[in-house]
């Protein structure tokens, strides 16, 4: 049984003071394993060994004293080891301790977490736009919020697509499987693909398939052509801005999915409704998107506050830019997205039997 209010434990103001503190002191951390990221410090300590000072600003083309500072704020924080800290500034040597390229390196690791510092930078890039907006309802466009979200958001679940999309996700649906498998060649819709890493992912698995990528950033769009064209799956991969709506491509694909991206539209409703035209009467479409839970309650564990943090800094602005808005936010609860589907006109809902930490998997057919 949840907890009342009354009955709801609370910090005490101190507790809260302190727990505020350490999360300041996370995040001063957090903007420095990007800058980290960004200027290529991590891979040239994991390529070329330990380094010092000088060295490392040598071969990134930086500052030899704000590199220094960096990396001495580094070991502080346990990100980089030291071997000599007793010896002169700058003959200093700094190096990436044993495994942690896979968190700071490895692009596709399951523990990859460069990619989120990242993201984060980009959640908080347009903040002066975002309280204009508190004051005028009016949102903020998604492209205000630049290269590092939308990059970053594809680098946080790239590892994800090339290690459990097709492995696990719609390994769930065996029929669909057998159908992306077979003949003739089936038609993929990925919707709302950003830089595309999930319709490379679906290339690579299903080798006779061919997917459309739709995505109305252009950004993200050239991004993923160009992430496409680099891993070798150009010729069966077409990302494009076209309206996934255009009565066009009304039953022109078997399959139909959108990754982590319905609760930033503006109308869900007629995203839904156009994904299940595209697959027509026999297809499927794949939702997947935040696990929360399914009623509100105070103090919620940490995946909760992830989400909510998110959704009031980026996806709530984001869905609100245009009008008229469902203004759904990342926290899309299950009640929320059943009364989206079944408004779209989609009568069999199912929730896959996949877990993941921080996704939900709906199959949808009418």
């Amino acid at each position: 049984m949840s907890a009342t209010v009354s009955e709801t434990v609370y910090a005490t103001p101190d507790e809260l003071a302190n727990r505020m503190s350490t999360a300041g002191v996370h995040a001063l951390e957090l903007f420095c394993v990007y800058i980290g990221d960004q200027l290529g410090f991590y891979r040239a300590l994991h390529d070329r060994g330990p380094m010092s000072a000088p060295e490392l600003a040598s071969h990134a083309g930086t500052n030899q004293r704000s590199t220094r500072e960096w990396l001495e704020q580094q070991a502080t924080a346990g990100f980089l080891a030291c071997d000599n800290p007793q010896a002169p500034a700058d003959e200093r040597r700094f190096r990436l301790p044993q495994g942690y390229e896979t968190v700071l390196v490895d692009p596709e690791s399951a523990t990859q977490m460069a990619a989120f510092a990242q993201i984060v930078a980009g959640t908080v890039a347009p903040v002066q736009q975002l309280l204009a907006a508190f004051r005028s309802g009016a949102g903020v466009p998604y492209a205000a919020y630049g290269r590092d979200l939308h990059e970053g958001q594809a680098r946080v679940n790239r590892p994800a697509f090339a290690h459990l999309l097709a492995q696990e996700w719609i390994a769930a649906m065996p029929d669909v499987v057998a159908r992306l498998q077979g003949d003739p060649p089936a038609r993929i819709a990925d919707i709302g693909m950003g830089q595309g890493w999930s319709s490379i992912a679906l290339a690579k698995a299903f080798p006779k398939a061919r997917v459309d990528g739709f995505d109305p950033d252009e950004a993200s769009v050239a991004a993923a052509r160009e992430n496409a064209r680099a891993a070798g799956v150009g010729d069966r991969v077409t990302m494009i801005t076209r309206d996934a709506g255009d009565p066009e491509l009304a039953g022109r694909y078997d399959f139909a999915l959108a990754i982590e991206c319905v609760h930033d539209m503006s109308d869900p409703v007629a995203v839904l409704a156009a994904m299940r035209r595209l697959v027509g009467p026999g297809g499927t479409v794949l939702i997947v998107d935040e696990r929360v839970p399914d009623a509100f309650a105070p103090n919620g564990d940490e995946i909760e506050r992830m989400m909510y943090g998110f959704s009031v800094l980026h996806c709530l602005p984001v869905g609100m830019a245009a009008a008229p808005s469902a203004a759904t936010g990342a926290v899309m609860r299950r009640p929320t997205f059943r009364r989206y589907a079944e408004a779209a006109g989609c009568h069999r809902i199912d929730e896959l039997p996949v877990e993941h930490e921080t996704f939900r998997f709906y199959r949808l057919r009418g």
